[in-house]
């Protein structure tokens, strides 16, 4: 610890009073000056670029989560959080990663932080309605929705007019397939939020959502239009915009939503692979295959997006091509550890396929392989059988018994 020029002058300066406490004062001093310090460098090398005064308070991270910008909202709260901890700051962060696990492919993590920071809010303030509600509301982004259901209905029993339970107890009914209470939940948190102020536009969701499971799409896109206009860059409710547009076959609205989050979002992965998907759907394979080719140079470690990429050149006849996407596909899912009941399997289908219909047994043989060896391991949806022989093309060739590729 460096002892400054004037804090020795302090430390070395007689007490007039309480004269017998001196040393333990003293002591007292220098640890705290210790603890004050280690803090101080333990900071600085963690965040080397940041000084004390780039701090973020509540205001700038509530407002960088209502300007759509979820990456400065997470950072901002858990600066708070850090600093100051108060409830509105855990609820925030639990909000902004829930929705910011909606934005991109591949975030499932964000929402099982959520959960796990709101149960331990919950623990650190159990007394907080608030922080429960938050809980609900982490639960049912997490499938957890009877849960999720339980917690909003003990916080509306005791407050009725609690905004983001009533919201939490719609999505949670929504989920648990109960239309009715689902949209019921939703318009009483929808007439709160006007009153209140807060909570508008995920109550304008919750409303879509509700609409949504009753197949009403056409409110469902109007709520969401309405929760649009509270927050333009939100990348979620554009997302959802599109679902509900392509319901009722409103293929311009659902483009001109993907448009605007590639705006948002130049590199949003989650997009083009909707895009892929809207593009193959309307027959136009040029757009669709230049889509699923972004997200494989976007995303390269990205297992589903090879298989659509291998899909499409399948169906457009391009066997040498579609064969070597989907083996990235099959490789990606090994390496990953993915358990064999949630492969996709297809991805060693059509793979087999290509190589059938090109006439190369090697390839056909080893991808052959791979499925046997999978189906020794468990028990598999669909099955892919040939001949005691072998397939027809590998005549003479003999299947071996190999190591299983498959963890």
């Amino acid at each position: 610890m460096k002892v400054t020029r004037y804090s020795a002058k302090l430390l070395a300066r007689p007490w007039p009073r309480f004269r017998g406490c001196a040393p333990l004062l003293v002591l007292v001093m220098v640890a705290t000056v210790v603890v004050v310090s280690g803090r101080h460098w333990i900071e600085q090398r963690l965040n080397p670029n940041r000084s004390p005064q780039s701090a973020a308070n509540l205001p700038e991270a509530f407002a960088a989560f209502e300007n759509g910008d979820l990456e400065k909202a997470v950072e901002y709260a858990t600066q708070v959080l850090e600093r100051d901890g108060p409830a509105a700051a855990y609820e925030l962060l639990v909000r902004a990663l829930i929705y910011r696990s909606y934005s991109e492919i591949d975030r499932a993590l964000d929402r099982e932080n959520a959960l796990r920071i709101s149960r331990g809010a919950v623990a650190e303030l159990p007394r907080s309605q608030d922080l429960q509600a938050v809980l609900s509301y982490a639960l049912q982004a997490n499938g957890l929705a009877d849960e999720a259901g339980r917690v909003a209905l003990r916080i509306v029993e005791r407050l009725p007019d609690h905004v983001l339970a009533r919201i939490a107890l719609s999505l949670s009914y929504g989920s648990r397939g109960i239309p009715g209470a689902a949209l019921r939940e939703a318009e009483i948190g929808l007439d709160l939020a006007r009153e209140t102020g807060r909570y508008q536009w995920e109550s304008h969701r919750a409303a879509a959502l509700a609409r949504g499971d009753q197949g009403n799409y056409r409110e469902a896109l109007a709520h969401m239009d309405h929760a649009i206009r509270y927050n333009e860059k939100l990348i979620p409710l554009h997302f959802e915009a599109a679902l509900f547009a392509l319901q009722v076959s409103n293929v311009d609205r659902a483009t001109v939503s993907y448009y605007r989050i590639m705006a948002l979002d130049d590199d949003n992965v989650k997009v083009r692979v909707r895009l892929c998907e809207l593009s193959d759907r309307l027959l136009e394979r040029e757009a669709a295959l230049r889509y699923c080719r972004e997200v494989t140079e976007l995303a390269p470690a990205w297992s589903e997006g090879w298989y659509k990429l291998g899909r499409l050149r399948f169906l457009s006849g391009d066997y040498l091509t579609a064969q070597s996407a989907l083996s990235q596909c099959s490789r990606l899912q090994i390496e990953a550890l993915v358990d064999v009941e949630e492969r996709r399997l297809e991805c060693w289908y059509l793979q087999g396929q290509s190589a059938e219909i090109r006439g190369d047994c090697a390839g056909l043989m080893k991808i052959y392989q791979e499925f046997l060896d999978m189906a020794a391991q468990a028990q598999l949806p669909q099955t892919w059988t040939y001949p005691p022989g072998g397939p027809p093309i590998c005549a003479g060739a003999t299947l071996t018994a190999q190591a299983s590729a498959a963890p």
